[in-house]
């Protein structure tokens, strides 16, 4: 289906008023509470975890939360399956998008590099320079050293670019489809949000999170345009500028046949229904992290103020699950220190096991 076609669906504003309205409601209460709130960072570092396992989730594969934490903090427990180095993929990649200027993810320049198109181009060259050796025969022992490894690094480069860029001529046919023009169609995808661009800011969002849909822009990595329309939700929705919104977890909370449902303005109506049902999501998580944040922070009275205490507490707010390897790291102490420090915050213990323990607030 091309732009045009798609935008030939007649869109029925004032039959979405009211929920865009709800839904715009419900964004800008969750804005505006962490605006204020002192563990802002902490919930937002949690919503990139919860957001990546949705993305994976909505694609019909199924990523553990407590297996992402762990390989992020590369302290995997077992081999990491392909569905969890993607789910790291997305989790990167939200965080680069949230970390960035609020409209670079939409530029030229940080859509290639969300794909991952200007990687060897940015590579920097090795040099090696201000050797200097007296002996001859040593200068020629160093010359030709460095030419081969001028050569290998050469013949890898080359071999990385082609594993990278250059589909399979034979067995790629299997996976990738030669006909399946992304370029083109996410040009179309861009014409599609252009076009829109006069609708209030979460119109512009669903209706760019839709076309991409139906568009079905690339034939992997489909997961790269909910975060692109997250986005262009957080560029354009003025009132929005506090998270990346997750519409990863606000697909989720809506069943697969109201989000394929041929008519538009239904998939539209139910894809606001969604976005609401996320931000009052983020509120109830959001008062549930400020009530576990004061009940822990009351271990906090009468300490010395070279604790370590409190980057703990900010440790487990940011991380749905802490174990004892990753609170040694965070804190630069030893693991029995950390052990100790986790048992004076009282916090649950979610493995049930007697080694390689974990700890969270639940």
């Amino acid at each position: 289906m091309t732009s045009t076609a798609w935008l030939s669906s007649k869109i029925d504003v004032d039959g979405l008023l009211n929920d865009l309205i709800s839904a715009d409601a419900a964004l800008v209460r969750l804005d505006e509470r962490l605006g204020k709130s002192p563990i802002r960072e902490g919930f937002l570092e949690r919503f990139h975890f919860l957001d990546a396992c949705a993305s994976l989730w909505i694609d019909g594969e199924l990523v553990h939360l407590e297996d992402l934490v762990l390989h992020d903090a590369s302290q995997d427990s077992r081999t990491p399956s392909h569905e969890l180095t993607i789910a790291n993929d997305v989790l990167r990649q939200r965080r680069r998008i949230a970390a960035n200027k609020i409209d670079w993810a939409l530029t030229a320049s940080g859509i290639t590099s969300l794909r991952g198109k200007s990687l060897m181009e940015d590579t920097p060259r090795l040099e090696l320079k201000s050797l200097i050796v007296d002996d001859d025969r040593e200068q020629d022992d160093l010359d030709s050293s460095i030419a081969a490894m001028d050569a290998l690094l050469a013949k890898s480069e080359a071999v990385l670019h082609d594993i990278r860029f250059t589909k399979p001529e034979a067995k790629g046919n299997l996976i990738y489809d030669e006909d399946w023009d992304e370029e083109e169609r996410l040009g179309e995808w861009l014409q599609v949000v252009s076009r829109n661009a006069h609708y209030p800011a979460l119109l512009q969002c669903v209706i760019a999170l839709d076309s991409w849909n139906t568009l079905q822009v690339f034939q992997h990595g489909n997961w790269l345009g909910r975060l692109l329309a997250a986005s262009l939700l957080r560029q354009r929705h003025l009132v929005t500028c506090q998270h990346l919104p997750a519409l990863n977890l606000s697909l989720k909370l809506v069943s697969r046949e109201d989000r394929t449902t041929r008519d538009t303005n239904v998939r539209l109506r139910n894809l606001l229904g969604g976005i609401r049902a996320m931000a009052e999501f983020g509120l109830k998580e959001h008062d549930r992290l400020s009530l576990a944040h004061q009940m822990m922070s009351r271990h906090l009275v009468g300490r010395r103020s070279s604790s370590r205490l409190p980057q703990l507490i900010n440790l487990v707010l940011s991380k749905p699950i802490v174990s004892t390897d990753m609170a040694a790291r965070h804190l630069k102490i030893t693991q029995r220190a950390a052990l100790r420090l986790i048992e004076e915050l009282n916090l649950r213990e979610v493995t049930g096991r007697g080694r390689f323990r974990a700890w969270g607030i639940l």
